[in-house]
């Protein structure tokens, strides 16, 4: 139960922190959302690096990159990575904050036609409603707004693609973040020193404040993963799951009265069929643990 009970509060907490991330995102403003993704992905691997190095030696870190498939799979899935977190960021700094809600919100039911479709998942009536109604929801925005919700699409179909890669993960998750990130925080330096040698970057922008907090971008991305790694292993996905709607109702709900964010009867129709096929898609996986988990079973 103790166990249980520290996995339950590291899952919250790191909803709880994935949700008001918006207002750090929103305190780096003005500096471009650009900049700010080339200095996440730099501190993302040197904070990793740096949690690796406390629990594993330079050999136990490195030494699987030695074989080639891992250097695929991991650079591969760093690159989902690198294209999911430029999509957030470039949405918290430019007033999308509830389009990416709308994102995180049919992110689990794109999670789950992604296990039906490239794992052989199996597929059920509730799956298939859920799917229906984010379809509907979908559907209404593209009508109303007569345009594709990119930020919303992008947001779940890459991190659903980079749930697929990471289902058949063999590697320790800091250490994996260490693949996911080194290659591209290489890129993302040399750009850095270009722009800022150049006088194009932040530090023309003569804000030491903000530019500092650029420097704990990565940490503020780890913590919640780090949290979520943690909780993955001490309560079921089930719980894991349902926590995750926590994020996105927090950052709806800022987006909304503290960004004042524009947001229409359309917009609210929308999210009402979404939760209603995230009721359905809960209910659904309920029965399913309730059937197959005899601890859950008893309760």
């Amino acid at each position: 139960m103790s166990e249980y009970k520290k996995g339950v509060l590291c899952v919250l907490a790191c909803q709880l922190i994935w949700g008001f991330c918006p207002i750090y995102w929103e305190a780096l403003v003005p500096i471009p959302s650009w900049i700010i993704i080339l200095y996440r992905i730099v501190t993302m691997f040197v904070y990793s690096y740096i949690g690796a190095r406390l629990k594993y030696s330079r050999e136990e870190i490195f030494g699987p990159l030695g074989d080639r498939a891992i250097r695929r799979k991991y650079f591969a899935a760093g690159l989902i990575l690198t294209v999911n977190w430029s999509i957030y960021i470039w949405a918290m700094t430019t007033e999308h904050v509830i389009q990416a809600s709308i994102g995180y919100y049919i992110e689990p039911i794109v999670i789950c036609a992604v296990g039906i479709v490239v794992f052989k998942e199996r597929l059920t009536r509730y799956n298939i409603t859920a799917m229906i109604f984010a379809l509907i929801a979908i559907a209404v925005i593209l009508i109303h707004f007569r345009q594709i919700p990119g930020v919303a699409l992008g947001l779940a179909g890459t991190w659903a693609v980079y749930s697929a890669i990471k289902k058949t993960s063999e590697l320790p998750p800091i250490i994996a973040l260490v693949y996911e990130t080194m290659v591209y925080a290489v890129i993302a330096l040399f750009a850095i020193l270009y722009i800022e040698t150049k006088g194009i970057g932040a530090i023309s922008m003569n804000i030491p404040g903000k530019y500092a907090m650029m420097f704990l971008s990565g940490l503020v991305t780890l913590i919640p993963v780090a949290l979520f790694a943690v909780a993955a292993k001490k309560v079921s996905l089930f719980v894991i799951g349902l926590a995750q709607y926590i994020s996105p109702t927090i950052s709806l709900l800022l987006g909304i009265f503290m960004f004042k964010e524009p947001i229409d009867a359309t917009q609210i129709i929308a999210f009402i069929i979404i939760w209603a096929g995230l009721c359905i898609f809960t209910y659904g996986e309920f029965k399913t643990v309730k059937d197959t988990d005899p601890v859950v079973s008893e309760a």
